[in-house]
């Protein structure tokens, strides 16, 4: 629990609150509150928050404490620091609370003014295997929304323990197109369409509602993915409208897998905002910008699945490619996304890019791979290439959190297990929740 005192309700009291404001807020009907464990940065808690957001002009995320999750669902694998840092970076957001009680309470949600709780189309229950919407739910401030499919915790988590490839994805235009994939013609079909559609609704702006990130996919060769020289018939493709660089930003390019997309990857491309920012004071930059408008315009660049799996072997990544794109497309640090870019970015590649030649091309810390090239050469070259230095979370990666789960794997097992079984008492709640309808 956070520091502060707690009444016997657990309410807390006056001044004690975990974020401010500490005084009760008036209520208002566009002010959402959504809380959960936000346990990885996966586009299904993200899915979650852009519905939850277009049903108001604020929202704010409860988050729930390590010791609460544990005591009524089990282990998490990243902290609490680590899952606020998620949250704060998810563009629909408008404030996290952390330490919000797992079974959601009336006094919480009042305190903040909000005054309705969104959650997806799932049952939540707590140890006792009680609904943790039953109170808001009773008093008639509870909406729904649709659960996203085929993405949660529990399955990252079991592709993890089993060392499953199947949801690797070949060629991504191919995907969409409806031409690669499982199912018949028809099937594979209205899957495409539906992924374009989710990587359309992710690339909108802070509101959800209107147009943000322009998304391209890079139709290169197989070799132009590994090294970046280019061909003929190399080229960037628009996907998806949205809005470019402001006259006078400078255009920064970043890349890399963002494999299960955590707080080490967001912590990069904060710092690189931060750097923008300061690069932009000590050079006066920015007078003519629009007022809301960051100095620097970043484009994210993201590998395909088999160029990861090429240079880390096993099952990585754990994240397919549009996974983990709807992950970076939900982050309010970057501003435009090229789906399958080289793993090397060329001097060819980085001129052929959506907006020009970029001003910088920022890198983290350290690399998790053994190369024996360096992808950034021509980057340092062109005096482009950035680096930022240590961070707090620089070892908060995608082989780190599969290390977290291996070496409590017994734990985490019980937990796939429990998932199991909690899973028929949930749909038992939402047919009795039918049958009262009815």
């Amino acid at each position: 629990m956070p520091h502060g005192s707690y009444q016997v309700d657990g309410v807390p009291t006056a001044g004690s609150w975990p974020v401010d404001p500490q005084d009760n807020q008036v209520i208002s009907e566009d002010r959402i509150w959504v809380d959960g464990c936000f346990d990885f940065a996966h586009h299904g808690h993200a899915g979650a928050l852009l519905q939850a957001r277009r049903l108001g002009n604020e929202l704010l995320v409860g988050i729930h404490s390590d010791q609460e999750i544990m005591a009524n669902k089990g282990p998490t694998v990243m902290n609490l620091k680590e899952r606020v840092a998620a949250v704060d970076a998810c563009r629909w957001s408008t404030k996290s609370i952390p330490h919000a009680p797992y079974v959601t309470s009336l006094p919480w949600v009042s305190h903040y003014g909000c005054n309705y709780v969104v959650h997806g189309d799932d049952i939540t229950l707590d140890s006792n295997g009680e609904d943790c919407y039953r109170y808001v739910k009773a008093a008639g401030r509870f909406l729904m929304v649709k659960r996203t499919p085929g993405i949660s915790t529990t399955e990252l988590v079991g592709r993890m323990l089993l060392c499953t490839k199947n949801h690797f994805i070949k060629s991504l235009s191919q995907t969409l197109d409806g031409l690669e994939g499982f199912g018949d013609a028809e099937e594979r079909k209205s899957v495409g369409i539906e992924m374009r559609r989710r990587i359309e609704d992710y690339a909108t702006d802070c509101s959800g509602l209107k147009p943000g990130c322009p998304v391209f996919v890079w139709t290169g060769s197989e070799s132009t993915l590994d090294d970046g020289i280019l061909e003929a018939i190399d080229s960037c493709r628009p996907m998806v409208e949205g809005h470019g660089p402001q006259s006078g930003q400078r255009i920064v390019y970043v890349d890399g897998g963002f494999d299960l997309f955590s707080s080490g990857h967001i912590e990069f491309l904060r710092e690189v905002v931060k750097a923008e920012e300061e690069f932009g004071r000590r050079n006066r930059r920015g007078n003519g910008l629009q007022k809301l408008c960051r100095p620097a315009y970043i484009i994210a660049g993201i590998h395909d699945d088999t160029v990861i799996n090429r240079c880390k072997g096993a099952n990585y990544p754990i994240m397919n490619i549009f996974e983990r794109g709807l992950c970076v497309l939900q982050c309010r640090y970057i501003d435009c996304l090229i789906f399958s870019a080289p793993f090397t970015p060329s001097t060819a590649y980085l001129s052929s890019l959506p907006f020009g030649r970029p001003d910088a091309v920022y890198h983290g810390p350290r690399s998790t791979m053994s190369l024996t090239y360096d992808p950034y050469a021509d980057a340092r070259k062109l005096g482009i290439y950035q680096e930022i230095g240590a961070h707090e979370f620089q070892n908060v990666n995608a082989g780190e959190i599969v290390q977290r789960i291996l070496k409590s794997r017994t734990m985490y097992e019980a937990r796939q297990r429990a998932r199991g079984g909690k899973a028929a008492a949930e749909e038992a709640v939402l047919w009795q929740e039918a049958l009262e309808r009815n």
